[in-house]
């Protein structure tokens, strides 16, 4: 096995040995870290670094979309200078890179929540990392109820509930009590501008093309506007090249995307890029060079409708912490700039949080 580094700029790498002793001494602790903190990326080495995936076993490490499994598997296998399907592995629905040497799986929590039926225990796993639990996804929630099932009758076992948010406290209380350790985020000073709604206003691909123009006045760097939809992304990937920006790449991001073309978004380029995504690059995901942020305030919701049965993806606004989450994304590599376009009247108004998936979705997929 190679040597386990951790780079020395992320915040989390200074707080190692007490995550490494939180873990010796619990089976399950909270990680709460903020943007840019390298939580999702160095905990499965610390894990590693401290003795488990023992005995042929995996410390699986679970990512709410396949693009995050793929990228942070990626990276981490490039941080332990391993090819991906060597020490470090990762499986989502539609491809499978594991082979007898690894020892770190990311996959979907889906892939994880199907493994129960053949494995009630998950024997395959001496350590589980459940990254991004703040977003409290179906599957998430599922897995959080069947893990604490699971760790009577698993005193080898060890959790990791790693949060992006402030509200680790719910977490701890559900594991009866597990620790939280807080790690800051490698946040440089972030200026947010609003926009305040006018009668006037235009559509919402000539307002991200308005605040395009205006974040490109601002100085170099890379653009991520988030957009609730694909839609939405096709319209304003068109009105932003009938403009011609000069030295300006478009760089559409999305799920329904095939791999080689979303890791254009990982990609340095020469000249400026404008990266066009929904939500999926809100969390786990690193984009490289991106200096300003352009928030609509907006993303497609999945909810279930009672009186039709049908479960209906409904654009609405996003709640405060996913707005955090979002300017959190242009502060990594300098000071940046959030351009809300939406008011901060609007702003305070917002939910804390996003409610849980489990109270506004059918549970019959999950469960059958």
């Amino acid at each position: 096995m190679p040597a386990i580094t951790f780079p020395e700029a992320l915040p989390i790498t200074a707080f190692r040995e007490p995550i490494q002793q939180a873990l010796r001494d619990h089976q399950v602790i909270i990680v709460c870290g903020d943007t840019g903190s390298g939580k999702t990326t160095q905990l499965p080495k610390m894990a590693l670094q401290l003795g488990r995936a023992a005995e042929g076993r995996l410390i699986g490490c679970t990512q709410p979309r396949r693009l995050a499994a793929v990228t942070v598997a990626r990276r981490v296998a490039e941080e332990c200078g391993e090819p991906v399907g060597g020490l470090v592995g990762y499986q989502h629905r539609f491809e499978r890179r594991l082979g007898r040497a690894s020892r770190i799986k990311f996959m979907t929590d889906g892939i994880l929540l199907a493994e129960t039926r053949a494995s009630p225990l998950l024997e395959a796993y001496d350590t589980l990392i459940i990254d991004e639990a703040h977003e409290r996804s179906l599957n998430i929630d599922f897995l959080l109820g069947l893990v604490k099932r699971i760790l009577p009758r698993r005193p080898g076992l060890r959790v990791v509930v790693s949060s992006a948010t402030l509200d680790a406290g719910r977490f701890s209380d559900f594991f009866d009590g597990a620790p939280t350790l807080s790690i800051p985020g490698r946040l440089h000073p972030i200026e947010i501008r609003y926009r305040e709604p006018g009668d006037d206003d235009p559509d919402l691909p000539r307002l991200i093309a308005q605040s395009v123009e205006e974040l490109i006045s601002a100085g170099p760097g890379d653009i991520l506007a988030f957009l609730p939809g694909e839609r939405d992304i096709r319209e304003t990937a068109a009105v932003l090249t009938g403009r011609r920006l000069p030295g300006t790449a478009i760089v559409p991001l999305m799920a329904s995307l095939p791999v080689a073309e979303q890791q254009r978004a990982f990609q340095p380029a020469d000249g400026r890029r404008v990266i066009l995504s929904t939500n999926v690059a809100e969390t786990s995901v690193t984009l490289p060079g991106i200096r300003y942020v352009i928030d609509s305030g907006l993303a497609r919701i999945s909810r279930y409708v009672h009186r039709t049965q049908v479960q209906r993806l409904q654009i609405e606004a996003i709640s405060q912490a996913s707005a955090r989450q979002r300017a959190g994304r242009c502060g990594r590599v300098g000071p940046g700039i959030c351009i809300r376009l939406y008011g901060e009247a609007d702003y305070q108004r917002r939910d804390p949080y996003t409610d849980p998936e489990i109270l506004r979705s059918s549970l019959a997929g999950v469960i059958l």
